[in-house]
């Protein structure tokens, strides 16, 4: 394939060969195209960074406040101590206990079941809570139904260690 070859020689000549008015808008011409290139490749996207720049901010800061939060709790949960499957066991004993005859408990390997009958739901409520909190259990399984306005049903814990 023949290329053209162009020498700087004949770009003088053809430049010579101008008129200034024309030889004043090329340069007129080269220098808006420059200054577009310069705008579109420098300082367009520069410029479009510090408009969207509060916004993103405003949007990582949440985030890193909830994983602070969360490594805030990470740290409070791993400095705790390790809960065995006996001492969950005795606090979930006792906690059942407070349920008095509406509550049974009933061991099963590493399972423990608590099947309530007629439970009221404040008192339903505050044991959940004390098996989270005090025995540091969560259920797994939970069947319960609303007889009136109390509950009845099935409650199934995973012991520690199991």
């Amino acid at each position: 394939m023949n290329h053209p070859h162009i020498s700087l020689q004949a770009v003088q000549r053809w430049w010579t060969q101008r008129s200034v008015r024309e030889q004043r808008w090329v340069w007129v011409a080269t220098v808006a195209l420059v200054g577009w290139l310069v705008w579109a490749l420098a300082c367009a996207p520069a410029w479009r960074t510090l408009r969207v720049y509060p916004e993103q901010r405003a949007i990582l800061d949440t985030q890193l406040q909830s994983m602070q939060a969360l490594q805030a709790r990470a740290r409070t949960l791993k400095d705790q101590p390790a809960w065995d499957g006996r001492a969950a066991q005795a606090a979930l004993q006792t906690s059942v206990g407070t349920l008095g005859a509406q509550a049974k408990l009933v061991m099963l390997g590493g399972q423990a079941t608590v099947t309530l009958q007629g439970v009221e739901a404040k008192a339903l409520a505050q044991w959940l809570a004390s098996t989270r909190t005090d025995a540091h259990l969560t259920p797994t399984q939970a069947k319960l139904a609303r007889d009136g306005s109390a509950w009845t049903g099935t409650v199934v814990f995973t012991l520690p260690g199991s």
